[in-house]
């Protein structure tokens, strides 16, 4: 269950001015779906374009437990980034494997490592919960974000071709996991 305890991100203590993750709460939800609306692009969004009046962002069975969001210091109690992780298929089989399926952050703040701050978060969120896999799709045109994955240890371990068509184009799905070693 999570808490309202920052996550632990680093193995020491972030830098001053690093960002913050934490789990979400309820009332971040107005935030958060203004966050999605204002970062949705074809270079990551396969959903069509949201417009008012937005959609709930949390729903049953992805609410507030399901997302990590980070805020930085200067504006504490105000998301600009956000993480889903949820289980990758809810089957008993499955159980050790986890997803990200979602992640934004405000274009204001990028470059600062929220990203990466969520990233870590994940990975030590599955850590606690004893998972032994993450993984995430993302589309293949979408090189900064391979990039990021790829220098926090997740791999390509599937391509599907042309599996989406976007802005006239058709774009490949990638799909990335890295092996999550449980805390002993």
């Amino acid at each position: 269950m999570p808490t309202e305890q920052p996550i632990a991100a680093f193995a020491r203590p972030p830098a001053p001015g690093a960002p913050l993750v934490r789990p979400a709460r309820a009332g971040d939800e107005s935030a958060l779906a203004a966050l999605d609306a204002a970062t949705w692009s074809t270079l990551h969004a396969i959903t069509p374009r949201p417009v008012p009046p937005l959609p709930s962002f949390f729903r049953p069975e992805r609410g507030p437990e399901a997302h990590l969001v980070a805020e930085v210091p200067e504006n504490p109690g105000h998301p600009v980034g956000y993480l889903r992780l949820v289980p990758s298929i809810p089957l008993p089989a499955n159980a050790h494997v986890r997803a990200i399926q979602g992640l934004a952050v405000d274009p204001a703040v990028r470059g600062r490592g929220v990203a990466r701050a969520l990233l870590r978060a994940a990975v030590a969120r599955c850590r606690a919960e004893g998972a032994r896999r993450l993984t995430l799709r993302v589309l293949g045109h979408n090189t900064p974000a391979r990039r990021l994955y790829e220098s926090e240890g997740f791999a390509v371990e599937g391509v599907l071709p042309g599996e989406m068509y976007l802005d006239g184009a058709y774009v490949d799905d990638v799909l990335m996991g890295l092996v999550v070693h449980p805390e002993e």
